[in-house]
């Protein structure tokens, strides 16, 4: 074992002495991520036009000077609601968002819409109200014009200058215009609408639905109980339709771009051209695994060119649109694995391929735009450890990368309009939150606020970020808390805590090891509690991600074991008292683990668990899977009803009664082959849930599985 963080003794002895209150479920559970998690800046931002950024605090927007970090108070609630009641307008309970129009004035929102306040005249005029006769979807603000968009009646409709408009009119249950992202939520789209460069035009989204097969989702609040379909299409059947509309604010027209081929194939990663006279689709074949970038023109909608494609024999899995380069529109850069990791590539608009600006055995995580002249750009990724996130900037000529934050651990930044200054947030195991302001040309940090230990005054179980080898040498990230005093001569209960499925990761080099303070409740209880991520988890590259390729549950299996040989070297680890706990995902290897390779766990609590990946959905499923048709012995292999009657020891099921995710039948096929197989295993349902419990019934879950691994263990 390699150890990565030592806690300094002077940090041992000022904790004890704190550490006497003990936690309630309550406390752990619903006051987790709130009250006492590490404190934050709410509303932490830059201010356009201004070297100056702004946050809320305690219901007073403080404006502070990015060189120095110095603040002041701007306007208190107290204030905004006097002039709101001067204007008989509705006052806020709360200061909550706030976003700057320029340095002067700023957006917010009441009751009945959106407003702006002048800090200068202490005056607030109306914008675009969003309409209180309907329930409006994916309201979103197009920032050149004010125009928003929004969903009503199935329709998209747009407003601009208090103006109404509505888009399309064929919408229904079938023909979905929601706004919102499709397919499922995959290829990193987070929405259905696309606004062009200056806001002329609006892209969207138009799925047709109608080929895909109903699926049941009963509501049992209503008298009787009443059933209300969604569409889901399941791996290996019918997919829905998808094409890309775009609509002509000035004229009122709209016009449907020309995909041709497989309907069913994905239109992804959606880009307008800094002229608006092209649109460019990431244009991704079911199977995952061809890719094309293809240019059309956006004021006909024909198909101009393909830039270029990628191919993967596993899948390919564009994630990110191109971005043209700021003052720069023949160039723009593509993110891509192609050599292994995800890195920037710099293209010229005529299909050349300039430069591969980042490289190494590392991960590009998210791009951060460009500095005023468009000559950096500036990023986040994990180059120093695959549990660490730094601040970089690349400079597109010399493609030369400068690291920008300091400090091991975990760093989350945004860069002001000009590039150069960054708002650092910062964490690591031991560190709760820190925020910083950073000159990106100096590397000058200046510390703003430092919040404090949350949990300093209970009593705690410590904590640790370390490595692990697997069966073939490779380190895997592990994270394990030990129990509320703990002495080493004494034997002690485990729970591992998993999920392990693609694009997680839960061990980070952030506050408690991106551990959940429910942990330390169970660490009060007596229990260790471990978590391993193992392959097929992200930003360790292609080949560690796609470890899992055609045979979901075998390779991740393999390394949680390797956590669990781990764990049975220790000598206050009691072998015969292991328990395994996940949900989604995280559910199906809980499952797998206790069926799969019996005894090695006592105990399990499987939540919202994949049982049968014929039942998942299409483009998640497929992509890892492929189709049941071509990976029949993929399928059957890791189809957890086949291996029921191998189960030892007590098993949880839990489901959400309303998951439209993973759906109920999961668990309902797996509880009637325990029922076939003469299989005694418990099940609890969750009335009025999705595919998670949350709220104060989150409170209710966690107690229950916590009481079943007490019980049990």
């Amino acid at each position: 074992m390699k150890t990565l963080f030592v806690i300094s003794i002077a940090f041992i002895i000022s904790t004890t002495l704190a550490q006497n209150k003990l936690l309630t479920i309550q406390d752990a559970v619903l006051k987790g991520r709130t009250t006492l998690a590490p404190k934050k800046l709410q509303g932490l931002t830059f201010i356009a036009g201004v070297d100056k950024f702004s946050y809320i605090d305690n219901n007073v927007i403080k404006i502070g000077d990015n060189a120095n970090g110095k603040t002041t108070d701007a306007l208190s609630l107290k204030e905004l609601n006097t002039v709101l009641k001067s204007t008989s307008k509705d006052t806020l309970a709360a200061l909550t968002t706030i976003t700057w129009k320029n340095a002067n004035q700023f957006y917010f929102s009441n009751k009945k819409g959106e407003l702006i306040y002048s800090l200068d005249k202490k005056t607030i005029s109306e914008t675009d109200k969003k309409t209180e006769d309907a329930t409006l979807e994916s309201f979103e603000k197009e920032p050149e014009t004010g125009a928003t968009t929004y969903c009503k009646n199935y329709n998209l409709f747009v407003s601009k200058d208090g103006k109404e408009t509505q888009v399309t009119t064929d919408g229904s249950s079938d023909i979905v215009y929601t706004g919102k992202n499709v397919h499922q939520n995959e290829f990193g789209i987070n929405g259905g609408t696309f606004w062009s460069t200056n806001g002329n035009y609006l892209a969207f989204y138009r799925m047709d639905q109608s080929n895909v097969t109903n699926y049941p989702i009963i509501d049992w609040t209503t008298h009787p109980a009443v059933n209300k379909n969604i569409k889901y299409p399941m791996a290996g059947n019918q997919s829905h339709w998808v094409t890309l509309g775009i609509y002509d604010l000035k004229n009122n027209k709209t016009w449907y771009v020309k995909t041709e081929g497989d309907k069913e194939q994905y239109l992804t990663n959606i880009a307008w051209s800094p002229d608006e006279k092209h649109i460019y689709i990431a244009i991704l074949s079911r199977t995952q695994n061809d890719m094309k970038l293809n240019e059309y023109d956006a004021l006909t909608g024909n198909y101009t060119r393909t830039l270029f494609e990628e191919h993967d024999d596993k899948y390919t899995e564009p994630l990110h649109a191109m971005l043209f380069v700021k003052n720069n529109p023949n160039q723009f850069i593509w993110q891509s694995r192609r050599d292994g990791f995800n890195h920037f590539y710099l293209y010229h608009i005529n299909c050349t391929l300039i430069k591969q600006l980042t490289k190494g055995n590392w991960e590009v995580k998210t791009e951060n735009g460009f500095d005023e002249k468009g000559e950096r750009l500036f990023f986040h990724a994990n180059a120093e450890s695959p549990v660490n996130q730094d601040f970089y900037s690349v400079n597109l000529k010399s493609a030369e990368v400068k690291k920008l934050t300091s400090g091991n651990g975990v760093h989350t930044c945004s860069i002001d309009a000009k590039g150069n200054y960054v708002i650092d947030n910062f964490s690591s195991t031991y560190t709760p939150r820190e925020y910083a302001v950073i000159n990106t040309n100096t590397k000058k940090s200046i510390s703003i606020f430092k919040a404090e230990n949350p949990i300093k005054d209970y009593k705690l179980g410590n904590w640790s970020l370390f490595t692990i080898k697997n069966n073939e040498g490779t380190d895997l990230y592990c994270r394990l808390f030990k129990p509320v005093d703990f002495d080493s001569t004494k034997k002690y209960p485990v729970l591992v805590y998993l999920y392990n499925g693609p694009h997680s990761q839960m061990v980070t080099n952030t506050w408690m090891a991106g551990g959940e303070l429910w942990y330390q409740y169970m660490a009060e209880k007596g229990f260790i509690i471990f978590t391993v991520d193992g392959r097929g988890t992200d930003y360790r590259g292609r080949t560690f991600s796609q470890a899992t390729h055609r045979q979901l549950g075998t390779k991740e299996m393999e390394d949680q074991l390797s956590g669990v040989a781990y764990l049975k070297s220790l000598p206050y680890v009691d072998a015969n008292r292991l328990g395994v706990h996940g949900w989604s995902f995280g559910g199906f290897m809980t499952t797998s683990l206790m069926t799969r390779n019996p005894g090695v766990f006592k105990v399990a609590a499987a939540g919202g668990p994949v049982i049968d990946w014929t039942y998942y959905e299409i483009m998640y499923t497929e992509r890892y899977m492929d189709s049941p048709q071509d990976n029949k012995e993929g399928y059957e292999k890791n189809n957890l009803l086949n291996y029921v009657d191998k189960l030892k020891g007590k098993l949880l099921m839990i489901h959400g009664a309303q998951d439209p995710v993973v759906v109920l039948q999961h668990s309902i096929l797996y509880q009637k082959k325990a029922v076939d197989k003469g299989i005694q295993l418990d099940f609890y349902l969750y009335p009025g849930h999705e595919h998670n419990v949350l709220g104060k019934d989150r409170a209710h879950l966690m107690e229950k599985i916590t009481n079943y691994f007490i019980d049990n263990l």
